[in-house]
């Protein structure tokens, strides 16, 4: 019997399957990593082209996690009824009105933070005099209200070394701070920090003493400038406890007094009327 000429080499069979075993699995775990990390946008939009592509129960809102429409929602909500557009209402819940209230109220307070930030800015350029000394002021805005910090730095600091008692120019530079600090509605916090140490040189006396003392020397001069004593919410020492920079607790910087406006909840609903 004469041989066929010209006969394939084809491999082994199991090759080809394996590799086709691998590129699966790559496969896989490259769909694994990708929704490990979810993606709000492109969730909805996977469970919507999932909905085009199989079908949905129409008489059932909620399936799992994923809302038949393509809307993520609450895992534990299901089987709610489907609202008919006639029986919609365009007034709000009661749950909706405070939350928008809520809002509002924030975003005016958020606003008017912005504004006294300005202030105490535009009052520290009023003063040429203490241009120097206005460089030891940050003003930061923060979740527990706006923070004006008074920051010793090397070679220059804003009390006398161990001493509650500023300097005269630390002195005058908080007396201009007290002028927007009078027209503004916020109670005022003051707390004092020290930076850390490996020994204290004064035994009875340490950094818990020096810190609150320096609060309440800062307290006392802001009450003699006219800032109401009932406008202060709180004056602490906080010692070494809470660098400004924490990978750093000996440096300078950490020596600080720290003033605060109070972000606060509204005494009084707003909408409130006798």
């Amino acid at each position: 019997m004469a041989r066929r000429r010209g006969g394939g080499h084809g491999g082994h069979g199991w090759f080809v399957t394996f590799a086709d075993l691998m590129a699966l699995l790559v496969s896989f775990f490259v769909i694994l990593a990708a929704f490990s990390t979810q993606d709000q946008k492109k969730l909805q939009a996977v469970a919507g082209s999932m909905r085009d592509a199989f079908g949905v129960q129409r008489n059932i809102r909620y399936s799992g996690v994923i809302e038949v429409h393509g809307l993520p929602t609450r895992p534990k909500l299901k089987n709610a009824a489907r609202i008919p557009p006639e029986e919609a209402s365009a007034n709000p819940t009661p749950d909706e009105h405070d939350r928008s209230r809520t809002s509002g109220a924030r975003l005016n307070q958020d606003h008017a933070f912005a504004l006294a930030a300005a202030s105490l800015r535009q009052a520290l350029q009023d003063l040429p005099e203490l241009t120097e000394a206005s460089k030891h002021i940050m003003v930061e805005e923060t979740r527990e209200g706006l923070n004006v910090e008074i920051v010793d730095q090397d070679g220059r600091s804003m009390f006398s070394e161990g001493s509650p008692e500023p300097y005269e120019r630390t002195r005058r530079l908080i007396k201009k701070l007290s002028v927007p600090f009078k027209a503004l509605p916020y109670r005022i916090s003051v707390t004092g920090h020290t930076s850390a140490t490996k020994r204290w040189s004064h035994p009875g006396y340490g950094p818990w003493e020096l810190s609150a003392e320096r609060a309440n020397s800062v307290r006392r001069i802001l009450e003699e400038q006219g800032v109401s004593t009932a406008n202060f919410y709180m004056v602490a020492g906080k010692a070494d406890t809470q660098p400004l920079f924490p990978d750093d607790p000996f440096i300078a910087a950490n020596r600080r007094v720290t003033i605060t406006l109070m972000r606060e909840e509204p005494p009084i609903p707003l909408d409130f009327s006798p």
